[in-house]
């Protein structure tokens, strides 16, 4: 790899000031109470609540990994990047129930919807599969990619980054973290599309791309019978995890709670689904371009998540190359400030706004602060324990999602849809469901050891168990409900469809107009249109 010169060095620096211009303009408007730490005051606009999803969304291990994909044969894995309808579902589907319960957090809504045990058990599980997964993971690939890019150690890296990121998110809170978010994205987007560009143009077009790899090489559609990616599951178990992800975790929903109202919400997410279909063109196909290169010996890298860095920093003129690796950092640094401030919300409005109902709103915030500042301690404390994890586990992290994500999907959904649903369906599915969770990941560690059914279980395709495990939630969590007593009025009045009001669904009318329409439809056919043409033909 090319060290990156002078002129590349001007550019990052100008990132930094930028940056750390607007995270000041926002640190000094003070934070009067936890509504604008937490949610920027409830008055963002759409462009921003939509860059702030993609921003969130996309960090350096995703820049990473995603190249890493189009680089090592796992095309398939493209699915991922075409939720941009699940966004979609979350503006059109859920965003009204959560903005018409007035929550800052989605254990919140569980307790408004089902019970105060189902609110402390999502909770406690989310802040710890953060710290453990999201927390962990973006701050080792970030360490790694800052050491490779800006030529200094890895320690000094990540600290500096961890350090620097919690900062501004301690002192400026939300408002802080989707400004600096939406200077982040479009930073990130020049860059990797300069990279994409150029790459394609390097091996003389896509066509050029083809008749090296094969076309079979760029089909996302694999056999049923695939060991791998068999494509029924490969499509049941990404929707699921999508609807998970983007619909119903702290992380992406808490963005959207900070619009001005439903609409601007909605458009927001309708905005963050056109910037969800860049990622197959910004970093898929950067990591396909650098594996026609190395076959044809112009490249050369040891891993595919080499791929990335790699090719920019050989491909790139001097300045471009510092534009791009400020695109890298502003993608692990929006992600780190992302989760960060999600952490916060759930501690301080989920657990200790819980057991300390009459703190007063400024000690509230406050304690915001002092629970980022320990999230930034322990992500940091987890370093070494991520520094001596093996690729082959960073990859199985990935996968831990097939199995946090079915129980949750299950009683959110159901939740909405049926109001018959009780507290002790979503309750039991949830227990059971993190139980079953636990249970698969301790079998996959001591898999050697196994026979019999133990080893077929632990050996099943992670994508095939986490649809029969959807499945198994959702038979659970209606067959409990319906064998309980139903749930009363006041936890499913205008929480269900089934129990809106002619208010809220005159409401619901008036908070979108047939641009919205046509722009989730424009949306939807671009996601169809990839599907289709990666066909291996």
């Amino acid at each position: 790899m090319k060290t990156l010169d002078t002129l590349d060095w001007v550019f990052i620096g100008i990132y930094f000031l930028v940056l750390f211009g607007v995270a000041l303009w926002v640190i000094l408007k003070k934070q009067k109470n936890t509504e604008d730490y937490f949610l920027a005051g409830r008055n963002v606009g759409w462009f921003v609540v939509g860059a702030s999803i993609f921003a969130s969304n996309i960090g350096s291990e995703h820049v990473v990994g995603l190249a890493g994909a189009g680089a090592s044969d796992k095309f398939p894995m493209l699915i991922y990047e075409l939720h941009a309808w699940v966004v979609l579902m979350l503006g059109w589907v859920f965003l009204p129930f959560y903005a018409r319960s007035g929550v800052f957090t989605m254990p919140e809504f569980l307790e408004k919807r089902f019970s105060a045990k189902s609110r402390w058990l999502l909770s406690v599980f989310s802040l710890l599969a953060y710290v453990l997964t999201k927390i962990s993971v973006t701050i080792y690939a970030g360490g790694v990619v800052v050491s490779a890019l800006l030529g200094i150690n890895f320690w000094v890296g990540a600290l500096a980054t961890v350090i620097l990121t919690g900062l501004y998110t301690i002192l400026g809170g939300m408002r802080a973290v989707i400004y600096t978010e939406t200077l982040q994205t479009i930073v990130l987007i020049i860059g990797a599309a300069t990279l994409t560009v150029m790459g394609v143009n390097a091996v003389g077009g896509f066509s050029s791309m083809k008749d090296t790899l094969g076309p079979e090489y760029f089909n996302m559609w694999r056999p049923a019978t695939d060991p791998d990616f068999p494509w029924p599951s490969l499509f049941m178990s990404s929707t699921i995890v999508g609807i998970w992800y983007w619909c119903t975790d702290q992380y992406i929903v808490q963005r959207v709670l900070t619009a001005k109202n439903i609409k601007e919400g909605r458009r927001g997410t309708i905005w963050g689904g056109f910037l969800k279909l860049l990622p197959v063109f910004l970093f898929l196909i950067p990591g396909v371009v650098a594996l026609v290169l190395k076959q044809r010996g112009e490249l050369q890298w040891d891993s595919p998540d080499e791929a990335f860095p790699v090719l920019m920093s050989n491909l790139l003129p001097s300045g471009l190359r510092g534009l791009v690796a400020a695109g890298l950092l502003a993608a692990l640094m929006s992600s780190l400030a992302s989760v960060f401030n999600s952490c916060s919300t759930l501690f301080t409005v989920d657990i200790y706004k819980k057991l300390k109902p009459e703190t007063p709103e400024h000690k509230l915030v406050k304690i915001g602060q002092i629970a980022t500042g320990i999230v930034v301690v322990c992500g940091i404390a987890w370093i070494p324990i991520m520094a001596n994890i093996s690729g082959v586990l960073y990859e199985y992290l990935q996968s831990v999602q097939s199995y946090i994500a079915p129980p949750i999907t299950a009683i959110f959904l159901l939740g909405i849809f049926l109001k018959r649903i009780n507290s002790a369906g979503a309750y039991t599915t949830l227990v059971v469901g993190l139980i079953v969770a636990a249970a698969r990941i301790t079998l996959e560690l001591i898999k050697p050891s196994l026979d019999g059914f133990l080893f077929e279980l632990a050996d099943m395709n992670f994508l095939t168990f986490g649809a029969y495990f959807f499945l198994f939630c959702v038979a659970l969590t209606i067959i409990v409900s319906l064998a309980t007593a139903p749930p009363p009025a006041e936890k499913t009045a205008g929480l269900t469809f089934g129990t809106l009001s002619e208010e809220d669904k005159k409401s619901n009318k008036t908070s979108y107009g047939w641009v919205d329409i046509v722009a989730s439809l424009v949306v939807l056919i671009m996601v169809i249109t990839v599907m289709v043409y990666f066909n291996g033909k």
